[in-house]
């Protein structure tokens, strides 16, 4: 399990968007938003074409929920039939059967032709705002049967994505923060399934790391950037969650603040930027702590008194 970490490679964005962009079906591009780290990469690394970033997986979501089931199956079928492959890397290598249980089945992950460097992996939006918990959905394919993952706020990162020049989308950068501030509202003991660059990180402080990291690069390009965050993560939380938003809202820092309050956590979350999304060009420990403070200041703590 531990080489499904350490198989991270670095990656070209651009070159990862534009191979997926010409395997699969045109139909499905308007249904598709890739999130995670090659998201973040293309929308700040796009213009200078010697940055990369390190990663093992492209995360795809199909959005809507109703028409995500149809398109998986649809952009699956299109990849096996262009000799994509399932990966190798991992526990769930092999596709189930209609007697396997859902919560066995595999995700969608597939190889490209010829290069073991990166797999797509496909996920889907929750079915309701109260839906907080990993559910998976079914997915029958003419190689046996896998299953969509969803997450309790995966939901945000559909919220206004962008839509590249490729002609597919990606999330925004700061819906992608909140959805892992959210996520994360504690420091849990769960760790990654495998090692990072030869340590065992906790989940929650690889995925604060991400949200320290987008901050880094946010206020890397624009000083001033983080101010405008409040407005679109009210607008979203108002959309996504009507019932509970401003509890969401007052809450979204606690994880964060816990992570900055703690120095072998955020070693953690720094091991994994280092080694991760800012693998090229790796900041200072304390840059990364000020960009959290800053992120803090300007963003997370005037969404906590709406």
């Amino acid at each position: 399990m531990n080489q499904l970490i350490d198989a991270a490679k670095s990656v070209s964005p651009g070159e990862v968007l534009t191979e997926i962009v010409k395997a699969i079906p045109e139909e499905c591009k308007e249904n598709m938003i890739i999130i995670g780290s090659l998201a973040v990469g293309y929308h700040f690394f796009i213009e200078d074409e010697n940055m990369a970033v390190r990663t093992k997986d492209a995360d795809c979501l199909l959005s809507p929920r109703i028409e995500a089931v149809h398109v998986g199956e649809s952009i699956t079928e299109k990849l096996f039939a262009s000799d994509w492959s399932l990966s190798k890397i991992g526990k769930w290598t092999k596709p189930g059967d209609e007697n396997t249980p859902t919560e066995l089945l595999p995700a969608v992950r597939l190889n490209p032709p010829g290069n073991p460097d990166w797999f797509i992996e496909l996920l889907t939006v929750p079915e309701s705002p109260s839906d907080r918990e990993r559910k998976l959905v079914p997915l029958k394919t003419s190689r046996g049967y896998f299953a969509l993952p969803s997450f309790g706020f995966l939901s945000l990162t559909n919220y206004k994505p962008i839509k590249t020049e490729l002609g597919i989308y990606i999330a925004r950068p700061e819906m992608m923060a909140l959805a892992n501030m959210l996520e994360h509202l504690e420091i849990k003991p769960d760790t990654m399934s495998g090692l990072i660059q030869g340590r065992t990180i906790k989940r929650s402080n690889k995925d604060l790391g991400r949200v320290l990291a987008i901050a880094y690069l946010s206020t890397g390009q624009d000083v001033d950037s983080l101010e405008t965050w409040p407005d679109i993560w009210q607008k979203a939380l108002q959309d996504r969650f009507p019932e509970d938003w401003q509890k969401l809202a007052r809450d979204s820092g606690s994880g964060l603040r816990r992570l900055l309050l703690s120095e072998p956590d955020l070693n953690e979350a720094y091991h994994t930027c280092r080694y991760g999304l800012l693998a090229l060009r790796p900041p200072a420990l304390e840059q990364l702590r000020i960009s959290g403070e800053r992120l803090l200041l300007d963003a997370v703590e005037p969404l906590e008194k709406c």
